[in-house]
C-alpha cells in the first residue's frame, strides 16, 4: 500500500551550498524538502514537525545541532532526527543518540547511505502512523 502523503524531509544545517545540495538531491527522489539556515530559523517556522524526519547539521552557529535535538526531546517529538557532522568522534556519536538522533552521518555523506538512513527514519514514521 503506496503512502497517500509524501514523505517530507527538513533540512537544517547552516552551510547554504549544502543544504541547496541535499535539497536538489532529495527532491529529485520525489521527496518534499523544507530547508532551514538555522536551528533557531527551523524553531520558528516548524516547533512541533509532526510527519517526516529532520536532517540536522550539529555544528551550526547559535543553536546547535545537539541543542536542537535536546530541545526536541524536551517536547516530547517523536519524529526521527539525522544528524550529520565534518567533525565526528565517538563521544559526539554517543550525544547525539543519547539526545535522540537515529544515527550520526559523517560529511561528505554519499547518496546511498543518506537515501538509506532517511529510508530507515521514514520508516519508522510510517510505523508510528499504523
Amino acid at each position: 500500500m503506496e503512502n497517500p502523503r509524501p514523505s517530507v524531509v527538513h533540512v537544517v544545517d547552516d552551510d547554504e551550498a549544502v543544504r541547496d545540495s541535499l535539497c536538489a538531491l532529495l527532491e529529485s527522489y520525489g521527496i518534499v524538502v523544507l530547508a532551514y539556515g538555522s536551528a533557531n530559523e527551523f524553531l520558528l517556522a516548524a516547533p512541533a514537525p509532526s510527519q517526516g524526519c529532520l536532517l540536522i547539521d550539529l555544528h551550526m552557529p547559535g543553536i546547535g545541532g545537539l541543542e536542537l535535538l535536546e530541545m526536541l526531546q524536551a517536547r516530547g517529538s517523536k519524529v526521527p532526527v539525522i544528524a550529520m557532522t565534518g567533525r565526528s568522534d565517538a563521544v559526539l556519536r554517543e550525544r547525539a543518540v543519547r539526545a535522540g538522533a537515529v544515527t550520526l552521518l559523517d560529511k561528505p555523506v554519499t547518496e546511498d547511505v543518506l537515501l538509506n538512513s532517511l529510508g530507515q527514519a521514514l520508516a519508522r514514521v510510517e510505523f508510528q502512523t499504523l
